[in-house]
């Protein structure tokens, strides 16, 4: 969009570059920097436009810029040419990820290498490779307390080695996700040292008060994160004599994005590891990027509009790459993270689906699906060009975030309900095999979360402890019920490492001091990779699952009617227990997939009438085609196996 006021501000940026910068060719730089411009100086505008050195910072910005998109190396550029023109390219149903962290699936970066054809095996081209910053030893919080944003942890790997990853999944056609931790820093971070050491320029990075006048004000609204590892929002400390904004971990500074060089220096950071070879960057605690005293400093207007100013600046220095927005927050709330706009994702592309997440495990508990069937119906409608990723578990711990009044309308009482859940999963409800673990719990309100394997947490743990048959046959197919439908649901399905063969909870994290009180750890396991072997053992649990998952893995890939392009349908059943959609081509409406789930623990029996008046049922009988078998209508209604999906075609 043309501009005046903007694009003469853009003239004299243009004319004050370093001459390292003016020398280069910069075409397409150039035209994406005028395309954008205008949603660029407005943007920084509402942020930073009352400081005396905004022009200043916006030359910065654009250096920083500039400077990236010079570095970029060529291959990536011309990724980012084929995207433009292929632009929906990532709602295709061909995308199927996988999340893990490096060490406990192949120990280092390079040992990844040595694995890849296990996750072509099965089906997955989309790998989310889990915080690989450096980190300091013991106050990591899984990856997430960064010391060094240009730096490979060690332990892990090096640069260079990420790179040649990068380079081996373009040549197999894979994405790589790479995280970037936008809300915070850890203690030991270069620019909180510097702060420490009484420099103001580095205070000015963070949140940092001289006595709790200030803090207290902020704490009225705000809720504790880990109240009990980390209570509060506020850390003492003792070499600047001053109180530090702490959200997450005492070790982890926020960062004040009140600051135009934080956030310049942010973007900087997202275009290196974009030219470091990620397609996908993962923002992590999204949620939280705006503090203001009053609120409960989650969701606030100025976090979504720094989110559309990264988007804007991505897009003219790596367009082709996307972002995820790491924002676990109610249904009301995530959908905008996407960005308000008729069709475009003008914040993040991608989002994670934490509703239907938390839906689904109601749903296994309490062996309906009344609470499913409402709470999607509270979730709104994504933007045509974005899209949801659908998970069943990831690296951090389950939380409960439905929406009170859909519990209501459902005959529960919320706040019990949570609790039954949160007592059904830790094993402490009589009719549970669950074997989780409570993470989070607020001993002041009774609240929790749960921390857990897939497979334990669906009863696999306790069935092989018993050895019971029925029990076993049950579990995997909970888990492969569950895969069903994060598959069809419309989105990129995610799966979790180690799900994929039944990996129990990895119990060894309480043999070490700097992980025994977190809970979490006990799913972020070591892959067995013995275990993983009996995936070729015919009929042993690993087989079945992994077989499973990489049979619907290539179906999914050859239907198009699991593409995403809002060509979803709910439909109205007569049975509590079940949970049924349509999916339909968005090119040929007249391919549909009817999805069906039972997650009772008995044979369900569906009316079919309301099937036929969609077109279904013309012959008295339907193709499944995930079993490759036909599903007979018997006296005008079909038996839905108990725990069981069905993908139906006519």
């Amino acid at each position: 969009m043309y501009e005046q006021h903007s694009h003469s501000l853009l003239n004299e940026i243009l004319v004050a570059l370093k001459p390292e910068i003016k020398r280069r060719n910069l075409q397409h730089f150039y035209t994406r920097l005028g395309a954008n411009f205008y949603a660029i100086h407005s943007l920084f505008h509402v942020l930073y436009g009352k400081r005396p050195d905004f022009k200043v910072q916006m030359l910065r910005l654009v250096e920083a810029m500039a400077r990236q998109y010079i570095a970029r190396p060529m291959v990536l550029k011309r990724n980012d040419l084929n995207r433009e023109k292929d632009h929906n390219w990532f709602l295709s149903q061909e995308w199927v990820g996988m999340a893990l962290y490096s060490d406990g699936f192949a120990d280092h970066l390079e040992g990844l290498h040595n694995h890849l054809a296990y996750l072509q095996e099965l089906g997955v081209n989309m790998l989310h490779v889990m915080p690989v910053l450096d980190c300091p030893p013991g106050r990591s919080d899984g990856g997430y307390a960064v010391r060094d944003f240009r730096r490979v942890d060690e332990r892990i790997g090096t640069i260079k080695q990420l790179e040649s990853l990068a380079r081996e999944l373009r040549k197999r056609n894979v994405l790589l996700t790479l995280d970037v931790v936008v809300n915070h820093t850890s203690e030991t971070h270069a620019w909180a040292q510097k702060a420490r050491a009484g420099e103001k320029e580095y205070q000015d990075y963070y949140y940092i008060f001289d006595d709790r006048e200030i803090p207290d004000r902020y704490e009225a609204g705000m809720p504790e994160i880990f109240p009990e590892t980390s209570p509060g929002n506020f850390t003492w400390n003792e070499t600047m004599g001053k109180w530090v904004m702490t959200v997450f971990n005492h070790f982890q500074w926020d960062l004040n994005y009140g600051n135009p060089r934080v956030f310049i220096e942010m973007i900087d950071i997202i275009l290196f590891w974009a030219n470091s070879g990620a397609d996908i960057i993962r923002l992590d605690a999204v949620a939280f990027l705006w503090k203001k005293i009053g609120s409960t400093c989650q969701n606030e207007r100025e976090a979504h509009l720094i989110l559309q100013l990264m988007k804007d600046c991505c897009q003219v220095s790596a367009p082709g790459v996307l972002f995820i927005a790491e924002a676990i927050v109610a249904p009301v709330e995530i959908i905008k993270y996407f960005g308000e706009d008729a069709i475009n994702a003008k914040e993040c592309e991608i989002a994670y689906n934490a509703t239907f997440m938390a839906l689904l495990w109601d749903a296994v508990a309490t062996k309906n699906a009344v609470l499913l069937n409402r709470g999607i119906k509270s979730l709104p409608d994504k933007l045509d060009r974005a899209t949801w990723l659908n998970y069943i578990r990831c690296h951090d711990d389950i939380g409960l975030g439905f929406d009170d009044n859909d519990i209501r309308s459902s005959g529960y009482d919320p706040q019990l309900h949570r609790r039954f859940l949160v007592d059904y999963y830790t094993g402490k409800y009589d009719d549970s095999s669950a074997r989780g673990l409570r993470f989070g719990e607020n001993l002041k309100t009774g609240d929790a979360r749960i921390a857990g394997s897939l497979a334990s947490l669906v009863g696999l743990e306790s069935a092989l402890e018993h050895d019971d048959s029925d029990e076993i046959d049950r579990a995997i197919q909970t888990i492969l019920l569950l895969h069903g439908l994060i598959m069809s649901f419309g989105g990129i399905p995610l799966l979790y490492y180690g799900d994929e063969i039944g990996t129990l909870n990895y119990y060894a994290y309480r043999d070490d001091e700097s992980k025994y009180d977190d809970t979490r750890w006990v799913h972020r396991p070591k892959i067995d990779w013995n275990k993983a072997e009996l995936r070729h053992k015919q009929g042993s649990v690993e087989q079945r699952i992994f077989g499973g998952l990489k049979k619907m893995i290539a179906i999914r890939k050859e239907v198009p009617a699991f593409a995403d392009y809002n060509n979803r349908q709910l439909l109205e059943v007569d049975n509590l227990n079940v949970f049924a959609f349509l999916r339909f081509d968005h090119q040929d409406t007249h391919a549909r997939v009817l999805v069906i789930a039972n997650f009772s623990m008995s044979p369900e029996m569906l009316d079919t009438s309301i099937l036929r008046r969609m077109g279904f049922f013309h012959h008295h009988e339907m193709w499944d085609l995930y079993s490759g078998r036909m599903l007979p209508s018997i006296d005008g209604k079909i038996e839905i196996a108990p725990l069981t999906f069905y993908w139906l075609t006519k």
